[in-house]
């Protein structure tokens, strides 16, 4: 399989079914990420605060687990495959994204959030992921009353100028710690079963996941669904994408990275269309310094419930 080199350089565009997105450049976007406190790392990948002036905003969100995010300024439309658009509301959780799905945003546009791992989806929501996928929801519909005050709290702190982007993301962050619910401990062991299984290898293998998990491969698939949103397999062939699109972000692979990927896909084609599928982006632009927000959401660290 050739190298992944130049392919497709300087695209700008996503392609979604039959809609074509012209992205607002990556230039014009700033993001800060804070590193979530140790008490609710489990819990949160990162915590960030999202800027773009521009009066139109195109951008792409990758496939994901699960965000809970305020918008200030802004007022848009995520779109999704399946055909359906959700406005933003103010105070937000984004349910688990089988695919990545562009946003489009009268600006200026803020936003300031959580990015959940499995667990905490699963620990804060207590919703089935599978069932929920794909939505933009109103925060009190999902964590009630208590997350809509908090939420309106923070947004009118940062529009007052008396709550930096920092601080209204460690304040979420810390509703997030004081919201969580157990999760039962079987399930929460298989949650970190299948995230090792799925840093295991670009393809892992869905035999070596019945071995080590407790339970028979009907439960198995039943459960990955309900905390992941997504059957094992289907779960697979999004990190293979998503990983595939962290390693191709570094400014250059090593040859055991060049071979892993070459196994991992059929050939340059069929790997540019799964990444474009599960990020949004063609692999040249992932190699983009300019890139800031998409270079953050697939990085290793953030992929760090995975093993990664």
């Amino acid at each position: 399989m050739e190298k992944y080199t130049n392919s497709m350089a300087g695209d700008t565009k996503f392609e979604a079914d039959d809609v074509s997105y012209e992205l607002t450049s990556q230039s014009l976007i700033h993001v800060d990420y804070i590193a979530p406190p140790a008490a609710i790392s489990d819990y949160v990948t990162t915590l960030y605060h999202f800027r773009c002036d521009e009066p139109k905003i195109t951008d792409i969100q990758p496939a994901s687990v699960g965000h809970l995010s305020l918008f200030p300024y802004g007022k848009g439309e995520m779109h999704f495959r399946a055909g359906h658009s959700d406005p933003n509301p103010e105070v937000a959780v984004m349910t688990p994204l089988s695919t990545a799905n562009p946003i489009v945003v009268d600006g200026p546009f803020h936003a300031i959030g959580a990015a959940l791992t499995p667990l905490g989806w699963a620990a804060l929501t207590g919703l089935h992921a599978g069932d929920n996928r794909d939505r933009l929801r109103d925060a009190g519909d999902i964590l009630g009353e208590s997350a809509t005050q908090v939420g309106e709290a923070l947004i009118a702190e940062y529009r007052a100028g008396t709550k930096t982007g920092e601080e209204c993301a460690l304040a979420i962050g810390e509703f997030i710690g004081g919201s969580v619910k157990r999760v039962n401990s079987r399930h929460a062991e298989l949650i970190r079963v299948v995230n090792n299984w799925l840093g295991s290898s670009l393809s892992p293998d869905l035999g070596d996941l019945l071995e080590r998990a407790a339970y028979s491969e009907r439960q198995v698939q039943r459960l990955t669904e309900r905390y992941f949103g997504l059957s094992p397999q289907a779960l697979a062939r999004k990190y293979r994408a998503l990983r595939a699109a962290a390693l191709l972000s570094f400014p250059s692979l090593t040859p055991e990275f060049e071979a892993e990927l070459g196994e991992a896909f059929f050939d340059q084609s069929h790997m540019i269309r799964e990444i474009n599928r599960f990020v949004g982006r063609t692999p040249a632009r992932l190699k983009n310094p300019d890139n800031p927000y998409l270079s953050e959401m697939i990085a290793p660290k953030n992929l760090r419930e995975l093993g990664s």
